[in-house]
């Protein structure tokens, strides 16, 4: 049926209609492969960019980190001998704490337990934090009942030295 109705048609017309096929295939092959492919490379690169961005971020801030390690790991060994015990002492007083500190025990060999009495909340915290990033002391237990007035607690913390 589509051979005798193509055989039907002038030459001319035969000439036309695959001239048209062809373009049709073309504008299929472009709208059905190649431009979704393009596409998908344009999206793959800017990918690969957005990633290479962030490797570099990333190798900045592994630097940085790096850096910060060592300044604590030499902060670590500026104790000049004073046990965890003094250490404790001393740092919570230099932080502000030296009128709510009652009491510095130690609880093993390489551990003391702190107790608080109406401390200011932040700066006990920012003292922890201290002591963890500067001399690589943990709190191990930590615990704090809120008093009258604002930012305020009574605590306790057990305090363990990680370094030595």
């Amino acid at each position: 049926m589509i051979r005798a109705w193509w055989d039907a048609l002038q030459a001319r017309e035969r000439r036309m209609l695959g001239v048209g096929a062809v373009v049709v295939a073309l504008l299929l092959g472009w709208a059905l492969l190649w431009y979704p492919l393009a596409h998908a490379r344009n999206d793959l690169e800017k990918r690969v960019m957005h990633q290479r961005e962030d490797l570099v971020s990333m190798q900045q801030a592994l630097g940085e980190a790096r850096e910060l390690h060592a300044q604590g790991a030499r902060g670590r060994g500026e104790r000049q001998g004073k046990s965890l015990l003094a250490l404790a002492d001393v740092t919570a007083r230099g932080a502000g704490l030296e009128g709510a500190l009652k009491r510095v025990e130690p609880t093993g060999g390489k551990s003391v337990r702190v107790s608080f009495e109406v401390a200011n909340f932040d700066a006990l915290m920012s003292w922890l934090d201290a002591l963890v990033r500067d001399y690589g002391v943990q709190a191990t237990d930590f615990s704090a009942d809120k008093v009258e007035g604002l930012g305020l607690v009574n605590a306790r913390a057990t305090l363990e030295d990680s370094a030595r």
